[in-house]
C-alpha cells in the first residue's frame, strides 16, 4: 500500500492511505541507519509504502525544511518534507521575533527551493513603535521579493487573506512558540479538534500536543493541507557550504553577480558590490548581519540560543 505521513511520534507515523484510512505504522530498526543523517528517517509529508504496519519505502522527496538536531549536532532534523510553501508566523512584540531568526529560517527555504510567506500576527497588540517596527520590517521583506501579511488571529482579522494563499497547497507553519500559529490554524480548519481526535485516537495519546509536527486537511472550500511544527528556537547552517550562504540570501545574491572575485566573501574584498550595495543602504544592515551571524557560524549550539 502507499500513503502519506501525516503525523510521527517518535518511532511511529500516521499514514493516511491512498485509499483514505488513517494507518499507525512503524520502521524497521536497520531502516534508521542507512546512510540517514537524520534523528528520523520518516518525516511528515513522506510519501511512503507499507504493508502490515511497518514501512518499507520512502519516496524521492522532491524539497524539505532541515535543522540542526537539538540534541545532536551532527544529525539533523527534517521538520517536513515535500512542500509548496512555508509560512512563518512571527510577531514584532509579544513576544519578539529577531530579524536573525527570520532571516536563518529564510535562508534554509531558499536552499531548498521552497517559497517562503511571513506573517505578521498580534497588530491588535502594537503601540505606535510597535507598529512602525512592522513597517520597517515589511519594506524589508517585501522589496526583497517575499509576500507579508499583517493579521490579528484573535480577532479574526487577515485570515481570509492567508486562507487565499493556501489553496490547493501543502504548507509547513513555523515559528517561535507564542506567536500564535494554533490560533491562526484553528481560524482555518475550525473542524481541527475532531481531527485532531482522529488521529490522537490512532496513537491512543487521548489528545494532541504541538510535541510533533502534524499534517492537517484544510476544508474542501480551500483545499490543500497544513503542517503544523513545534515551536522552535533557531536554525543552524546544516549542511550548508560557506560559499553558498551568500546564494541564500537574494539581495545578496543578486548584488554578487557584480563582484570583482568569484569567491567574494562580501566582507572586505575589493570590487564587493554587496558591500557597496550596503554603503548605499540597498541592502538592510539587519540583513547583512544575519548573513555574516551565519557565515561565522563556527559554534554549532550557537542556534540554541535565546529568542
Amino acid at each position: 500500500m502507499r500513503g502519506l505521513v501525516v503525523k510521527c511520534t517518535g518511532s511511529r507515523y500516521a499514514v493516511l492511505s491512498d485509499e483514505g484510512t488513517l494507518e499507525t505504522c512503524t520502521v524497521k530498526g536497520n531502516f534508521r541507519i542507512k546512510g540517514i543523517r537524520s534523528t528520523s528517517p520518516v518525516v511528515i509529508g513522506d510519501r511512503v509504502e507499507f504493508a502490515d504496519g511497518m514501512i518499507s519505502e520512502v519516496g524521492e522527496r522532491r524539497n524539505y525544511i532541515i535543522r540542526k538536531s537539538i540534541n545532536l549536532s551532527k544529525q539533523s532534523h527534517i521538520l517536513a518534507a515535500n512542500l509548496d510553501q512555508c509560512v512563518l508566523v512571527v510577531t514584532v512584540n509579544h513576544p519578539v521575533t529577531t530579524t536573525t531568526f527570520i532571516d536563518r529560517f529564510l535562508a534554509n527555504a531558499e536552499a531548498y527551493d521552497i517559497p517562503a510567506v511571513l506573517v505578521f500576527n498580534k497588530k491588535d497588540l502594537y503601540d505606535e513603535d510597535d507598529n512602525e517596527s512592522l513597517k520597517a520590517l515589511t519594506d524589508i521583506y517585501e522589496t526583497i521579493g517575499y509576500k507579508c501579511l499583517s493579521i490579528s488571529a484573535e480577532l479574526d482579522d487577515g485570515i481570509e487573506g492567508l486562507r487565499q494563499l493556501l489553496k490547493g497547497r501543502i504548507t509547513l507553519f513555523s515559528g517561535h512558540s507564542g506567536v500564535g500559529k494554533s490560533t491562526i490554524i484553528n481560524h482555518l480548519i475550525p473542524d481541527l479538534a475532531l481531527r485532531t481526535a482522529e488521529i490522537s485516537d490512532a496513537f491512543d495519546t487521548g489528545k494532541h500536543t504541538t510535541t510533533y509536527s502534524e499534517m492537517f486537511t484544510l476544508p474542501d472550500d480551500t483545499g490543500g493541507f497544513i503542517i503544523d511544527t513545534p515551536g522552535i528556537k533557531g536554525f543552524g547552517t546544516f549542511d550548508m557550504e560557506k560559499e553558498d550562504i551568500g546564494d541564500y540570501f537574494k539581495e545578496i545574491f543578486e548584488y554578487s553577480k557584480g563582484c570583482r572575485f568569484s569567491n567574494c566573501t562580501h566582507t572586505h574584498e575589493p570590487g564587493c558590490e554587496v558591500l557597496k550595495a550596503l554603503e548605499r543602504r540597498e541592502i538592510s544592515q539587519s540583513r547583512y548581519n544575519s548573513y555574516l551571524s551565519m557565515l561565522h557560524d563556527e559554534d554549532e549550539s550557537k542556534y540554541r540560543e535565546g529568542y
